[in-house]
């Protein structure tokens, strides 16, 4: 059976990447080609960015409740289609089924979110120095913005990008990763089909290196959000000019398990945080960071319940922790767990890749880690948990801030002064109490500190992130006032 051929998407039409090569995407539990896609070249960047330009004034100058309409057809499309969107997911990324459909209802809950800002867009009002004069703020859009998704969550996150920036009057190119395009394709054939008009959103598949690059130095293109490594969010900053940029660069997250915790409680979260979507999220677990009292207890548990997870296809009801997303992730997390035992970690649990086909990892736990080492410091992105023992609540928050990302972090405590203290002094964009590091939602700001990016997408940020605030000053005194002078 012939292997499906997709295009990109320009000005309202499906079409061939000028390129005329293509290249594969891979369901990664059974290392089977899934389709084909357009290996496109900046010259297909410059029709998308013409198209979109085309088509900035007649969309911008749409009053913005009948811009939300379209999201909101948008959000009923995509609950018609969930089942199928999250099989998609799953064959094509490899979580499994029920976080594909969790990947799918962040996409329509961002869709009835962004819609709902079209009768809002708020600006200010302010008192203004002088008589007779008023001032107020409104909401601009940018113009052309470039989008740039990563694979792990392959329609929530394009969802939490393309569809506030089109509620904000922007128009988009917009560049899926290349391990998951068909998902991104399916996504933008939902919003063609709930009447967002030609030009107005367009898809171009291809290398980061080719196409991502070529979006970020395009000159009409006037904003940035990229969500991926942090090295590729550095080159972009440094390639960017003057345009407006949005990074969110990944994460080395932390839960804090105190003496007082609900031990059975911290153990299900650091499960789920550190193995669910097999440890590929942002904000995944991979570090704890343990009160020595109750190590001993929270490693017996924690060893029991990583061996339980059952590996396989997501499709499976009986599959707990599907694939890694291509053999290179799987490498990566092997090098990672030799790199461990060399510095001297006890390996508690895993640590090899079972045989058979799909790019699958055991999920691994480490003990006895320094927190200097590599595995407790470097963004790993695969099923591997360190365990770090400290003696006090001070010292467990230094070890959360010893990192140079500052994404998401954890406490389990029954002690409000340890949680109030977890909130005033970890560096990071989220704090959770009593539950894991990962279950953002998408009505409040996500993104972290430090090297994550210091920027946030999402909730009433998301707004800010695609919109100017422009100052608007109205003088009806029927004279010349000067502001500030006597």
């Amino acid at each position: 059976m012939p292997i499906p051929l997709h295009k990109n998407y320009i000005n309202g039409k499906w079409t061939p990447s000028s390129s005329g090569k293509t290249f594969e995407s891979l369901n990664p539990a059974t290392e089977q080609p899934i389709g084909k896609f357009q290996l496109s070249t900046a010259e297909d960047i410059n029709d998308a960015v013409e198209a979109a330009e085309k088509a900035f004034n007649s969309w911008s100058s749409t009053p913005a409740p009948k811009r939300a309409r379209i999201i909101l057809k948008a959000a009923e499309l995509l609950r018609r289609e969930k089942q199928r969107l999250g099989k998609l997911v799953t064959t094509e990324m490899g979580k499994v089924l029920p976080e594909a459909l969790g990947d799918v209802q962040e996409a329509i809950d961002m869709a009835e979110y962004a819609a709902g800002e079209g009768r809002r867009l708020f600006g200010r009002t302010t008192p203004s120095e002088l008589q007779d004069k008023f001032c107020m703020s409104v909401r601009m859009p940018l113009g052309v913005v470039g989008l740039i998704t990563p694979w792990n969550f392959p329609i929530a996150i394009p969802s939490w990008k393309i569809l506030p920036a089109l509620v904000c009057g922007n128009t988009v190119v917009f560049k899926p990763a290349s391990d998951t395009p068909l998902c991104a394709i399916e996504f933008v054939k939902i919003l063609e089909k709930a009447g967002v008009p030609k030009g107005v959103l367009n898809l171009i598949t291809g290398s980061g290196s080719e196409v991502g690059g070529a979006i970020v130095k395009h000159k009409s293109v006037r904003a940035i959000s990229f969500t991926g490594h942090r090295d590729t969010g550095e080159w972009i900053m440094k390639n960017a000019g003057l345009k407006k940029v949005g990074l969110e660069l990944g994460g080395k997250n932390g839960i804090i398990v105190m003496p007082d915790a609900d031990m059975q409680l911290a153990v299900d979260g650091i499960i789920w945080g550190g193995f669910g979507t097999a440890g590929q999220r942002c904000t995944a677990a991979s570090r704890v960071i343990v009160n020595e009292k109750i190590n001993p207890v929270l490693e017996r548990k924690l060893k029991a319940g990583a061996e339980s997870l059952r590996l396989g296809s997501g499709l499976l009801k009986t599959t707990d922790v599907g694939p890694l997303i291509n053999k290179n992730a799987a490498e990566k997390t092997h090098k990672y767990t030799e790199i461990g035992i060399e510095e001297g970690a006890k390996l508690l649990t895993g640590g090899d890749k079972p045989k058979g086909k799909g790019f699958f990892y055991k999920p691994t736990i480490f003990t006895d880690v320094a927190s200097d080492m590599r595995i407790a410091q470097e963004e790993i992105f695969g099923p591997v948990v360190s365990l770090i023992q400290v003696s006090s609540i001070d010292e467990a928050i230094d070890v959360v801030n010893s990192i140079e990302y500052g994404l998401s972090s954890a406490i389990y405590t029954n002690d409000i002064r340890n949680a109030f203290l977890a909130i005033q002094k970890i560096e990071t964009g989220i704090t959770y109490i009593n539950a894991s590091t990962i279950g953002a939602e998408v009505h409040l700001p996500f993104g972290g500190v430090k090297a994550t990016g210091g920027h946030k997408e999402a909730g009433w940020a998301a707004i800010e992130e695609f919109s100017d605030e422009k100052a608007v000053y109205i003088d009806y005194s029927g004279r010349l006032q000067k502001a500030q002078i006597d």
